[in-house]
């Protein structure tokens, strides 16, 4: 037994691509500790597809070791498959079948008897709050209630550690808000998570730590807040009510402040950080008002994680790349 779900050293993949070929993952270090959710955080083509297929043996890495609740991906998956569960970006339900009918094929899938498929079946419907659509055909179910019984699908064996790839892709709020319900009900009865996400929110909202993975390696990693510490504490946000005062605002800013401020045109916003929030913002105000400055909106607020990705990998979270 390990109290790591996961530990993977040095894994590399390169795939071919026309007359090349694309390093996929490069040197990727990532340890997971066991009862808990981790979040790998990356743009599309960073490699968090990859490195999740790769931890559950449905592709070969090139170079590298890695082990999964205990086991050798590489030397022992049939050990590794026994213990792990997978939800992929897309539900893989069968739309004709009702909700219940769905997991009961699951279980049988998965070698279970008859009696025992039912069985389960009724309690993942019960667990992912799904009773009283079980008759339902998987087709009328909303985007949300989809993504549930996909869930609750990859759960028939009470997996030890389920992967989650993109599990609210093209979900509306609601929708989403039910699937981390849903996640955080699976972490409560003992599952270790692996999520992969694009949306920043998301990894706030559910991951006890993040690893932000861009090219193919891990760049940094820490909870939600470390990772926004990194570039710095609270910042002072003014939004000039004139386009043509923001120059003004700026050099206020800047001299209360004891910083270059960054200026924001389209939107008439300055923002600098600050040691002091109550000094900085006070001061700030009576400084705007004694040099006749309107402003729209003022402010003391902590980064983002949005602008912690951008600060760590140079580019926004959603950036688009070959996948």
């Amino acid at each position: 037994m390990t109290d790591l779900a996961i530990r993977a050293e040095g894994l590399r993949k390169r795939y071919r691509a026309g007359k090349g070929s694309k390093q996929a993952l490069d040197g990727l270090d990532l340890s997971v500790p066991a009862g808990t959710v981790h979040g790998l955080l990356g743009p599309n083509g960073a490699g968090k597809t990859t490195a999740v297929r790769a931890l559950a043996t449905l592709l070969r890495y090139d170079e590298g070791r890695a082990e999964v609740c205990g086991w050798d991906v590489a030397a022992r998956p049939d050990e590794v498959r026994a213990r792990i569960g997978l939800t992929g970006q897309y539900a893989a339900v069968d739309e004709q079948l009702g909700g219940r009918q769905n997991l009961v094929m699951f279980g049988r899938l998965a070698k279970l008897g008859a009696r025992a498929a039912a069985r389960r079946a009724d309690e993942l419907l019960a667990q992912f709050g799904l009773t009283e659509a079980a008759g339902r055909t998987a087709g009328q179910y909303s985007g949300g209630m989809r993504r549930r019984l996909d869930l609750a699908a990859s759960m028939i064996r009470r997996p030890r550690l389920l992967f989650l790839d993109e599990p609210t892709t093209g979900l509306d709020p609601r929708s989403r808000n039910q699937v981390w319900d849903a996640v955080r009900s699976l972490v409560a009865a003992g599952t270790t998570v692996l999520l992969t996400t694009q949306y920043l929110e998301e990894a706030d909202q559910l991951a006890d730590r993040i690893s932000v993975i861009d090219s193919g390696r891990v760049v940094a990693e820490g909870t939600a807040e470390e990772l926004k510490a990194r570039i710095g504490g609270d910042r002072i946000e003014v939004v000039a009510r004139r386009a043509e005062e923001l120059d003004a605002v700026a050099a206020v800013v800047a001299r209360i402040c004891g910083v270059t401020p960054e200026t924001d045109p389209v939107e008439r916003r300055v923002g600098a950080a600050v040691a002091d929030r109550v000094a900085a913002l006070t001061g700030v105000v009576r400084a705007l008002h004694e040099a006749g400055l309107a402003v729209a909106d003022i402010g003391i607020r902590q980064p983002t994680l949005d602008e912690a990705f951008l600060h760590l990998t140079g580019h926004g979270a959603a950036r688009e790349a070959a996948a």
